[in-house]
This record gives C-alpha cells, structure tokens and sequence, in this order.
C-alpha cells in the first residue's frame, strides 16, 4: 500500500479527519483537486460543539485568537437606526459546557490552522492532485490523480464537496431539493463607513426582512456580507452590490476589494449512503445545508472526528457505525438548518435568533450500534461533559484534560460517598493505569452527570462520547 488513507477534499472535514489519522500514526495522504487555498471566509460560525473539537485536536488556542465572539447587529431601516439585536444569547461557561457560544473565523483562517497543525504531524495539502478515477476491491483502493500518480490505499474518503466526484463516482444519490426561485450573493467585501465592531442590517422600512447584511471577519479588513437577488438581477458584481446597498443607505457606504462571492440558492441535500465499501463520504459530499444557522461546516468537522479514530482501528464494529451515526445527525441537522430558512423565506423578524438547536453539543449516538441501551442520567452515546476536578496533590485539571488525545478513556467510581481521602472516580487513559489520576472534585462528591454513575466504570471514546457504562 502506498497509504492508509487517501483522503479527497482539503477543507475542514478533509483536514479534521487528517489531524485525527495522522495524530494516531496512521498513514494519510490528503489531496486537493484546487491549484491554490480557498481564501473566502464561508462558513464563518464555529459552534460550542465544534470549539471542543478543536480544543482536542489542538488548535483551539490559535482560533481563539485569530477569531471574535458575536457582534452586535446594528439595524438600520430606510437609513435610519433601530435597534441593537444580538443572534444569541451570550452564555457565561460552566463546568459541563466550556465553550457556550458560537466563534466567528473565517473558514481559509480556519483552514490555514487546521493546515499548521497538520504539518506537525508532517503532513501536506497535495494541491493540483484532484481524483480523476478510482476502484476498489477486497484489500483496498486504486486511486488515478489528475497528477498522472496511481495510489493505492486501504481506505478513500471523499470529503471532496457538494459536487463530490466520489460520490458521484459510486453512484450514490444526493436526496433532497434545490430551490431556483430564491437567490442570495454572498462573499467578502470592505465597507467604507463601517465600523469593525458591530454587525449591520441594512433594508427598506417597508420589507425589513429582505436587507443586505454585513458581519466583520475577525483579522481582516473585509466583511462578510448577504443580500438578496431578484430575478431581474443579472450580475453579481460588485456595481450590483453597490447599488443594492446605496437603494438601502441613501448612499453612505462606499464598497471595494470584493475579495470573494458566490451566489447562493437552497440547495438541502442528503446522500443516500455514507460508505460503500472502502470508501467513505463525510462533509458536503455527505450533506449539504443552507448557511442559516452555520451548522455545515461544523456538521463536516464532527464527521471527520468521527470517523479518524475508527479508521485507525480498522475494525468492522466501529467502521460500520460510521453511516447509522453520521447520518441520522446530519439528517437531523438539516431539519434545523432548513426550518431557519423557511422562517427567513416567511419573513419572520426573529429568524436571526439562534437556540440551543445550533450548537451541537446535544449531538449524539443513544441507541446507535455503539451504543447499547442502559439507565440513569449519563448515557451510552452521549457527549461525556466537562468537570473541574483536583487530583490527589490538589493540583486543578479538568476532564476534557484527560478525555484529550487519541486515547479512550475509562472512569472507574469509587463506592460511597466521596471524601477527600477517598477519590471519586479514577481517570485511565486505555493501556496505560500507569498514567492514571485520583481525582475527586473541589466540593467533594461526583460531578454533575457522572454523579449517577458511582460505583460503575464508564468508558469515554476518543470522541468524547460515553461507549459503556458497567457495574
């Protein structure tokens, strides 16, 4: 085999699923049909879920800082100020739940970090290396790159986009709808007249749901922007976006360096199967989802971190879970993506607002094929929280401490009460007891949801989710 993995697709969940491999020693290749880095900012909403992710494979701290908390929106009707809105409620941390709120970064800044990261681990986006043809049999894949190379792999994964031509490839359908009657141009642009600490909503009083919207992106000096296109609009140029913006602001802001844009439709779409074979699907070539809500890149990264550890074991059992548990979350995320839509598409002012439903951190796998039915408040499938704790020299850490990495990790509770010289539970990274910690919380007792579970042992999976809880 020339690799383990051969990986089509160098975005997010290309990159996520790559840092997953190569972080376990496993052999991985990730090429890219494009000739140079994706350099808009798309999807730019980075989700609770998706931060913890993050803090796990090690770049949180670099997309911390190169990105922002949300804006506060400015809205403006027929030029004038209304109000100040916010698109969520801004969450104060807990110990269960570090990261509350969304992050805004630039998805090529987000690209860049995963990409740095990646090279630590000495791999390298191949560029110009796109999938032209490929085959598979009993023991692996024969991949054809546009290079001229042959590969040959024991897995192929297409994260290789809504036009993924792996799943074309295979054949699977892409189940679901576009919708021609609506259009958006979206893209980066500067504003003159704009301040980089707010957000602004632009529309005429008299339809203030169809406005143009400006969102700052963190390290740059552009916007993100949105407006609608009639059908008589025939360009989507800047001129066309200028005077879309002047018949809102009476003329006040001066746009240049349209830096990127598309124009944009609803296109809702679900792929049939996730794997056939030795070849996956994760990412857009697996789903596709309205930008309401953010939920598809996020959506794509969680597919990656899902799939790296299982591919790196190889075993039949956790291969096959990847379908049934991806797919009924990306089934269920576009319901939510598509019901913000069709709220925008009704003209409902609170159709900005976002809940509970768009951070993911209720993703789960209860009564999934890794997931066998057991009672109490903690259960097989379900994100194992973060907890503050002091291990037995008093020294703080925290559970995502000892969950982080390419390791299971396994709880063992005490019996009992919990005292100060009787540890609540015992963290074992998988093969290693050496390494194990005593930990017992500051208060004293069994934390938050793992409080149920004392005098049992509950095995954490290297994606954070409980696998079983026994005793």
């Amino acid at each position: 085999m020339d690799t383990t993995v051969l990986i089509a697709g160098a975005g997010p969940t290309g990159l996520t699923l790559a840092i997953e491999l190569a972080r376990r020693d496993v052999a991985v290749r990730l090429v890219d049909k494009a000739d140079a880095f994706f350099t808009g900012s798309r999807g730019d909403g980075l989700q609770p879920r998706t931060l913890e992710v993050f803090e796990d494979l090690g770049v949180l701290d670099a997309v911390l800082a190169a990105g922002s908390p949300q804006y506060p929106m400015k809205v403006y009707l027929g030029g004038e100020f209304v109000q100040e809105r916010w698109i969520s409620d801004r969450l104060e941390p807990t110990p269960a739940v570090p990261y509350p709120n969304v992050w805004f970064l630039g998805q090529s800044q987000t690209e860049g970090i995963l990409r740095d990261r990646l090279a630590e681990f000495g791999v390298r986006v191949e560029l110009g290396a796109g999938l032209v043809g490929f085959t598979q049999d009993d023991t692996g894949v024969t991949a054809e790159l546009a290079t001229g190379e042959t590969v040959r792999a024991q897995y192929l994964v297409g994260a290789d986009g809504g036009k993924s031509f792996v799943r074309k490839s295979l054949g699977i359908e892409f189940e679901g709808t576009t919708d021609e009657s609506i259009r958006m141009l979206l893209g980066d642009v500067q504003a003159e007249g704009l301040s980089h600490e707010a957000a602004y909503w632009f529309a005429a009083k008299e339809n203030p749901m169809s406005g143009v919207i400006f969102t700052p992106l963190a390290g740059t000096p552009h916007f993100q922007f949105g407006a609608p296109l009639d059908e008589d609009d025939a360009s989507a140029s800047l001129p066309a976006l200028q005077a879309r913006v002047d018949s809102v602001t009476g003329g006040t802001i001066r746009l240049h360096d349209l830096a990127w844009s598309t124009v944009w439709r609803p296109n809702v779409r679900l792929a049939a199967a996730f794997r056939q074979g030795r070849v996956f699907l994760a990412g857009d070539a697996a789903h596709v989802h309205p930008p309401t809500g953010g939920q598809g890149l996020n959506t794509g990264v969680q597919d990656g971190y899902n799939l790296g550890w299982k591919l790196a074991d190889g075993s039949p059992e956790l291969l096959d879970s990847y379908e049934p548990e991806r797919r009924a979350v990306a089934a269920r995320v576009l319901g939510v993506s598509t019901a913000i839509m069709e709220k925008y598409a009704d003209g409902d002012e609170d159709a900005h607002r976002r809940g509970d439903d768009t951070k993911q951190l209720d993703v789960g796998y209860r009564g999934g094929p890794l997931s066998p039915a057991s009672a109490g408040e903690l259960r097989p499938g379900d994100r194992a929280p973060d907890a503050p704790l002091i291990d037995a020299n008093g020294k703080p850490v925290r559970l995502f401490d000892l969950f982080r990495g390419p390791h299971a990790t396994e709880l063992v509770f005490g019996d009992g009460p919990v005292r100060a010289d009787f540890p609540g539970y015992r963290v074992l990274p998988a093969g290693s007891i050496a390494s194990s910690a005593d930990l017992v919380d500051a208060g004293g007792h069994a934390y938050a949801a793992y409080e149920a579970a004392a005098g049992r042992r509950v095995v954490i999976r290297p994606d954070g989710y409980v696998r079983t809880i026994e005793g």
